[in-house]
């Protein structure tokens, strides 16, 4: 049946200019001819994963997303939706009132693209979707104007980290029972429904193909990723990873993911 293998792509896959080696595609491609999976595994929202997807060849049999951290997941094959989960509407509200109050910035999404408020139509909504290739949207109000319940939210500031993350002990002590959030970077905090990460995707999609845990490969850098490696039989971090990451995994690799990382991976586990 082979492995499977649970793939990051910001600070794992691609390198820090969001570039993809030439070693790494080899290798994944290597791995799905033994006849093992891959399943990209990623925070960003689905469209952004399905370009890296098709720059992977990652759109055939054996070839899935998880995205959202875990809220939606993609038969790239297929070309289906196998689950999705949203956010609670009300959560949604309560979450983008608090912000506005702290003057933090936070953005949604829809299923085409990142959503803002009018106040946040600044250079923090642009210079995050430059890279991952996405468009915004720009509303009023998201009482109003989204219509299909987000999958996450996120808040963000590139020049000072204290104001999200006194953010981020809000929502830990008003609503940590419907929501989760961690960083995925030192600049975005992931807000998720309670209980949704990479890792209860990762288990719930072995079980869906048949995989043990045991034979499934996950590897990751950041915080958001930690649950996958800690579910995987064998939960490896990059080189570059933080250090709460490497401190949960069983292997840590030579190479970062500037150096092909990710082709050292499969040549070790996924031969």
């Amino acid at each position: 049946m082979g492995k499977c293998l649970f793939l990051d792509l910001d600070g794992t896959l691609l390198r820090d200019d969001k570039s993809l080696s030439e070693a790494n595609y080899r290798a994944v491609q290597a791995a799905l001819s033994r006849g093992h999976r891959a399943v990209i595994t990623t925070g960003r929202p689905l469209k952004s994963a399905l370009i890296q997807a098709q720059a992977l060849g990652l759109t055939g049999q054996g070839c899935y997303v998880i995205s959202c951290n875990g809220g939606r997941v993609w038969d790239c094959a297929g070309k289906r939706e196998l689950y999705r989960r949203g956010m609670d509407w009300e959560d949604v509200y309560a979450l983008f009132d608090e912000a506005n109050r702290r003057e933090v910035f936070l953005q949604t999404y829809d299923d085409r693209d990142v959503v803002v408020e009018r106040r946040n139509d600044n250079e923090t909504v642009r210079r995050y979707c430059a890279p991952i290739q996405m468009d915004y949207r720009v509303v009023d109000d998201v009482r109003r104007d989204l219509t299909v319940p987000p999958l996450k939210a996120m808040a963000i500031d590139f020049s000072h980290r204290e104001p999200v993350e006194a953010l981020e002990g809000w929502i830990h002590r008003e609503m940590g029972e419907r929501l989760d959030c961690f960083f995925s970077s030192p600049y975005y905090l992931e807000i998720v429904p309670a209980g949704q990460n990479k890792g209860t995707a990762l288990e719930a999609m072995c079980a869906r193909l048949g995989i043990p845990l045991r034979d499934a490969v996950a590897v990751g850098d950041a915080a958001n990723d930690i649950p996958m490696i800690r579910a995987a039989g064998i939960g490896v971090a990059m080189a570059n990873a933080d250090r709460s990451v490497k401190a949960a995994a069983d292997v840590v690799t030579v190479r970062d993911n500037n150096h092909d990382g990710i082709a050292e991976v499969v040549e070790r586990f996924l031969e």
